[in-house]
């Protein structure tokens, strides 16, 4: 791919916050096209031609276009030389393991509970009101919480022992969400985010991809 540079599109969202972080964890030099969603930013002709679904994230390397934050992440810890410390599958079934947190917390964490609570409490102007599907949303974010939390609890500082990984990046994220929509975490998880969020990479991220949006967490 020559010469080209990493262009992440987007700022603003936990799904953004994911590759900022992940670049960031890497030590790559990259640059943003901060757009929002909501603004109009993305139903542009240019944005649309390069991400149809008129959604962010999306990295760009050269004619080189992925979007979806998990596949981007991956990607990204695939194809580039990860820094000391980070968690890099040594056979088949530590990947698999690394696979199912990412599809567990992609799916029964972010599109099954948060991503209802989003639209139909937060962006209720949008979505309309769901109260019933809100609180069944929110019922199940508790449940998924509490049958990972003694696993969490036994695996270390992280994930996978003292090594970081893109797991901890999605879980952290989506459990972030559910703190900032005031669902009580189990105590493990509780501490495991915290523990988390005092990562450099994950700081510097969380200050450029909320600027002037969120205020960041002591």
């Amino acid at each position: 791919m020559g010469n080209d540079r990493l262009i992440l599109w987007g700022r603003g969202s936990s799904r953004t916050m994911r590759v900022r972080w992940m670049l960031e964890e890497f030590g790559l030099t990259y640059d943003v096209n901060p757009i929002q969603s909501r603004t109009g930013e993305t139903k542009t002709d240019s944005y649309t031609a390069i991400n149809p679904k008129q959604k962010i994230p999306s990295l760009q390397l050269g004619d080189f276009v992925l979007t979806e934050s998990p596949a981007i992440i991956t990607y990204l810890a695939e194809n580039f030389d990860p820094p000391p410390g980070f968690h890099v599958p040594r056979n088949k079934a530590e990947q698999a393991t690394l696979d199912e947190w990412c599809f567990f917390t992609a799916m029964e964490l972010d599109a099954h509970t948060i991503y209802i609570i989003r639209r139909h409490e937060g962006l209720t102007e949008i979505y309309g009101e769901a109260p019933q599907a809100v609180a069944s949303a929110r019922e199940y974010y508790s449940k998924q919480a509490n049958a990972i939390a003694d696993r969490v609890a036994a695996a270390g500082t992280y994930l996978f022992g003292d090594a970081f990984s893109i797991a901890d990046i999605m879980l952290a994220t989506c459990l972030d969400a559910g703190r900032r929509y005031d669902i009580e975490l189990p105590a493990s998880l509780d501490a495991y985010l915290t523990r988390v969020e005092r990562r450099p990479a994950y700081r510097r991220a969380f200050e450029m991809n909320y600027e002037g949006l969120r205020t960041l967490a002591p």
